[in-house]
């Protein structure tokens, strides 16, 4: 008899698209850890939604930057083409506690440079997400789009 194993999928997606009972379950799980709400019943209450959507969907929803933690992620940036801005970029990597594994530029084309990097974010250190709203907030900064994450 063959073991059914299930292949399990991830997925990044940005808050405004994740739909609401989702994100509830999330902040029922923020009341159940800081003790603000002492059992599901109550912290389902808290938020507005049922026990049995809780449990649905308590293994399959978490923050970003919690699962990140110790994590390699991959990124693509595609920024202007002046001095600067690449050095504002790794340092912004660093205040985060990330750890540059592998980082390449292509030549830039029409002043625009697409810059891939792989970051190591360290465990217990590191905030991936702030990280990359900091970066996408930066001056010259055209597009960031996170390709993987083991």
């Amino acid at each position: 008899m063959q073991k059914l194993t299930e292949k399990k999928k991830y997925y990044v997606v940005r808050e405004r698209a994740v739909p609401e009972v989702l994100l509830k379950v999330v902040e029922a799980q923020k009341l159940l850890d800081s003790k603000k709400a002492a059992t599901v019943q109550e912290a389902a209450e808290q938020t507005g939604i049922s026990r049995s959507s809780f449990y649905k969907y308590k293994d399959d929803i978490f923050p970003f930057h919690e699962e990140a933690r110790g994590k390699t992620i991959t990124f693509i940036i595609q920024m202007d083409d002046e001095p600067g801005i690449l050095s504002n970029v790794l340092q912004t990597i660093a205040h985060y506690h990330g750890n540059i594994l592998t980082i390449h530029q292509s030549i830039p084309i029409n002043g625009v440079a697409t810059l891939t990097l792989s970051v190591d974010i360290l465990p217990g250190k590191g905030d991936a997400e702030a990280m990359v709203e900091d970066i996408e907030q930066m001056e010259g900064i055209h597009y960031l789009k996170i390709l993987g994450r083991e």
